[in-house]
């Protein structure tokens, strides 16, 4: 599937990333977790093909992609929704540029996800958590091998944000479609993701790497269990390693 192989890469004197290596089996959930800066967004526009690499290689189901745009599904940290555009527009807009439209493949995932009666809205109609369930359904359309997800949940009211977190798993267990999810909430990683990289800080390489032990389905019951907490611990306390290094001269 997805293979990081190495990469490195410098905005002039300042280096983002060092040597990065990983992958994404099929299917799988990784989630990223990382200090503040610590080239997570910029590992996403790699992948994206917005920028170029310095070294290393990036290939997806052993082809190079660098460069090579619309190759993955994306979600950003805002829904990014086109006020004029309906909601059912805003869907399809990936393929319409493309000039492959998918409308009842829309129209097919706006009922599944209960948006069915909004199809014709405008996005002003609807709550946060709406927009985003409109912008995941976007990149699910987009029918990409993998979706990169950045933050996507970090707008939200905490309320909600369970909610989606939720919603999300219920739909990706149904269609295990591959994702590579970045957050900054602990809890969110160790909730949704099969396995966590944790990121140095900048220039980024992996730290660690954390098999989640919960098994599928998940429900929230486990936020509340002992092994939830300690392993939250564990994550919390390499993070907190990277932030006070920040400080050493």
């Amino acid at each position: 599937m997805l293979n990081i192989q190495g990469i490195h890469k410098s905005f002039g004197s300042l280096q983002v990333i060092n040597n990065l290596s990983f992958e994404v089996k099929e299917g799988e959930f990784v989630a990223i977790i990382g200090p503040s800066g610590s080239g997570k967004s910029t590992l996403f526009q790699l992948i994206g093909g917005i920028s170029t690499l310095d070294g290393g290689a990036i290939l997806l189901d052993e082809e190079d992609i660098q460069l090579k745009r619309g190759t993955i599904g994306y979600m950003p940290q805002q829904p990014c929704l086109l006020p004029w555009r309906t909601i059912l527009e805003n869907v399809t807009i990936v393929e319409e540029l493309q000039q492959q439209p998918h409308i009842e493949q829309a129209q097919a995932w706006l009922e599944k996800v209960g948006l069915a009666q909004f199809e014709n809205a405008y996005p002003n109609a609807l709550s946060g958590g709406m927009q985003q369930r409109v912008s995941f359904i976007r990149a699910i359309v987009s029918d990409k091998p993998i979706l990169c997800l950045d933050e996507p949940f970090s707008a939200l009211d905490e309320f909600t944000r369970l909610e989606m977190q939720a919603w999300l798993l219920s739909i990706w267990e149904q269609h295990r479609k591959s994702i590579l999810f970045v957050t900054h909430n602990i809890e969110e990683a160790l909730f949704l993701a099969d396995r966590i990289l944790v990121l140095t800080k900048r220039p980024a390489t992996i730290k660690e790497e954390m098999i989640v032990p919960f098994e599928r389905p998940r429900s929230e019951g486990i936020r509340h269990s002992a092994k939830f907490y300690a392993l939250k611990q564990q994550l919390f306390n390499y993070l907190k390693e990277e932030k006070d290094d920040a400080y050493v001269d």
